[in-house]
């Protein structure tokens, strides 16, 4: 299960639109997701609150041995407001699982985050800063990140524990996405370390596809024609051209064109095939099924006078494909000789399954690991039949097979908040001297669309390690996962870690 303060981070990333998988570090994120999942030790207990959209706090008590935790602190200047509750958040986004890719989207232009009020500017740059203690060691770590612009963030990581090298180290790596390619530059006060990594993406360029024709005329959003805030004066945005109230005005008063009549060319007429049918498709390229990625990463450490390489290729399917979603990855480090090989593919909407080899060319030493997670959806609670009303059901379903049968009251073609709970309607049969009305339980319930999974199984198997089970759900307002780690080589002993953690956000 994904840590609150982990959460709220990559709520932050959705908030001011950074794509964390156009990353080198994340080329094989879905790999690691399947197999490299933690499973719990001992007991462990979260409690958790964003007390306003701005400021969130965390505490963990622990117990595996020894009693311990940790103090965590988070402030944001955007306001958080897609932050939810343990009870409301969708499971998908506190469980690492399958990740799919989406197309590549240009980064907005940097006029776009310029505010204007009487000729100056007083927009600013999100930012966010995050502090935790570990009770009792008194270890320190804290995060610190800044929207330097649409295309880049700085991040800066920092760790004070007395058993490090001069009391801690320091992280700062500077960030670019352009979608397009994207690079790091990193420095670590640990060995003097300095390096860079970047991905590159085949295909379209999403800055030049998001520019419309030269003979196109800007209709600015609703939003970009100026706000006003609590003192009554103007905020215009840069991005508001002279002319922009006057199109705007022009394109509200034009009626809206229906798809099936306008053809290919755009002009708004359909176009006639000579069969009788319509042809209402467009001249616009299809968007691509699949995209490679190829990365690298170079690091040198100035005081031990060592230094690393590895490179990366991904390829992944994009939602237009017709067939399963799928992920395959290849990492090769040519210095230490590793070479590593994934496939992941996504079978249905509740289970995915991935494989990973690795080999060294130097050592012959390899290893295999396979993995799943399967998805638990939540079952339909509703009334029950009785013997006599489904007798009914079916003896009138024989005689009323027009379009205005009345479907099952179990069909998922039903609304929800009208098929489990809703009582049936009286049935009348042939000759029956009264409609017959079925016994029902009242149920009053509240739909959540993020009740539509209750928990997920993940499971792997590796030559090295055994067996790792884990699962993860939710049961009323708490979040929980429960794993164990199994080794059948071993004569005694055989469970080597069982762990159950908790989780409660308000």
């Amino acid at each position: 299960m994904l840590p609150y303060m982990d959460y709220v981070q990559q709520a932050f990333y959705k908030a001011t639109n950074w794509n964390e998988d156009n990353s080198y570090a994340n080329l094989t994120a879905t790999a690691r997701a399947l197999l490299d999942f933690h499973t719990p030790r001992g007991l462990s207990l979260h409690l958790s609150s964003l007390s306003s959209p701005n400021f969130a706090t965390s505490y963990t008590l622990s117990n595996l041995g020894v009693v311990d935790g940790s103090i965590s602190y988070l402030y944001s200047s955007l306001a958080l407001n897609n932050v939810h509750k343990s009870q409301d958040v969708d499971l998908h986004d506190v469980v690492q699982s399958y990740r799919q890719l989406r197309h590549l989207i240009a980064p907005e232009k940097k006029w776009h985050w310029e505010v204007w009020q009487g000729g100056v500017r007083i927009d600013r740059r999100d930012s966010l800063l995050y502090g935790r203690m570990y009770l009792p060691t008194s270890t320190l770590e804290m995060l610190y990140l800044r929207r330097r612009s649409p295309r880049s963030q700085l991040r800066i990581s920092a760790v004070s524990d007395a058993k490090l090298k001069n009391g801690g180290t320091i992280l700062a790596m500077l960030q670019q996405d352009v979608g397009k390619w994207s690079t790091e530059y990193l420095y670590s006060t640990s060995e003097g370390l300095i390096g860079a990594r970047g991905l590159y993406n085949f295909g379209d360029d999403p800055r030049k596809a998001s520019e419309p024709p030269v003979d196109t005329p800007l209709v600015p959003a609703p939003g970009d024609l100026g706000e006003v805030n609590g003192n009554g004066s103007a905020v215009t945005p840069l991005s508001s051209p002279p002319s922009s109230q006057a199109q705007q005005s022009q394109s509200d008063s034009l009626p809206p064109i229906s798809p099936a009549t306008t053809n290919g060319n755009g002009n708004g007429h359909s176009t006639d095939n000579g069969n009788g049918t319509t042809d209402t498709s467009t001249d616009s390229p299809k968007p691509p099924q699949g995209r490679f990625s190829l990365g690298a990463e170079l690091y040198y450490g100035v005081l031990n006078k060592s230094g690393g390489l590895s490179t990366g290729l991904r390829y992944t399917t994009l939602p237009p494909h017709p067939g399963p979603p799928v992920t395959m990855t290849l990492t090769i480090c040519p210095l230490m000789g590793h070479l590593s090989t994934t496939y992941a593919i996504k079978a249905g909407p509740d289970m995915s399954f991935c494989s990973r080899f690795d080999f060294n060319i130097y050592s012959y030493e390899s290893d295999v690991v396979v993995g799943c997670e399967l998805w638990k959806r939540r079952s339909a609670h509703g009334t029950w039949p009785s013997a006599s009303s489904s007798s009914a059901t079916t003896a009138s379903s024989s005689f009323n097979t027009g379009p205005t049968s009345a479907l099952s009251p179990w069909s998922e073609h039903i609304p929800f908040e009208q098929s489990p709970f809703a009582a049936p309607s009286p049935l009348e049969l042939p000759d029956a001297p009264e409609p017959i009305n079925p016994p029902t339980i009242s149920i009053t319930a509240q739909h959540n669309p993020s009740d539509a999974f209750t928990g997920v199984l993940k499971a792997r198997w590796t030559l090295s390690t055994g067996l790792g089970v884990l699962w993860e759900g939710r049961v009323k307002h708490l979040l929980f996962s429960l794993g164990a780690n199994i080794d059948f080589r071993r004569r005694e002993g055989v469970v080597k870690g069982v762990g159950v953690e908790v989780q409660y956000s308000s």
